[in-house]
């Protein structure tokens, strides 16, 4: 399995069979889209209609396809009131490992949405923050909450992209997660759970 990271909130994840793009909002953000006709496409809430792909998820619910499992699970946005629910957070099972794709939530999660979570192996997390999304300090309280083992930012400042709402630069949001310094990778792979070891490790995935 490998893990690209796009901009934005869009991450691709490449198995042997199958081939996820999480929020693909990229043509909005001034890049070009990348998701085609062979990906599954999630959306979280901040992603483009993608009408050639192989599959698309964008609501909370539990679907099987091809070999990859996902449950969406409803969960309050960063922006909204108690008890509204607007976005979709993701728990996907693709090769033995469990990875947890926030979007822009409240830091605050339910007792509910943990369960609906259950163990994670890598959490992708917004850290961009300025009242859009989870700063670096929103985002350190969902890692202790989830206690994943590998921790991957998204959503912060790149000259490259348009966002609606300016992003703190990536090495702020980072003093915010108060975490040991993060390993810098163009992509990551990884083999099998095993691969990940104890602890939470934070990972930056250069933007391809």
């Amino acid at each position: 399995m490998e893990l690209q990271y796009l901009g934005g909130n869009c991450v691709k994840i490449t198995a042997k069979k199958t081939s996820l793009v999480i929020d693909d909002n990229l043509a909005k953000l001034g890049l070009k889209s990348v998701a085609s006709a062979k990906d599954i496409v999630l959306s979280t809430g901040v992603g483009e209609p993608v009408e050639s792909a192989h599959f698309v998820i964008d609501h909370p619910g539990e679907y099987e396809v091809s070999d990859v499992s996902v449950q969406g699970i409803a969960a309050r946005s960063h922006m909204d009131e108690a008890k509204q629910t607007s976005t979709t957070m993701y728990r996907i099972i693709l090769d033995g490992v469990r990875i947890a794709v926030t979007g822009h939530i409240h830091p605050d999660l339910t007792d509910r949405e943990l369960e609906a979570l259950g163990t994670i192996d890598i959490l992708i997390v917004p850290v961009g923050g300025n009242g859009y999304t989870l700063d670096g300090i929103g985002a350190q309280k969902v890692v202790k909450e989830i206690e994943p083992k590998i921790v991957i930012p998204t959503h912060y400042d790149d000259q490259a992209l348009s966002y609606e709402v300016p992003q703190t630069p990536l090495d702020d949001a980072l003093k915010g997660l108060a975490m040991e310094p993060a390993d810098r990778v163009d992509s990551l792979k990884i083999k099998s759970s095993v691969d990940l070891g104890e602890g939470t490790r934070l990972i930056v995935i250069n933007r391809a």
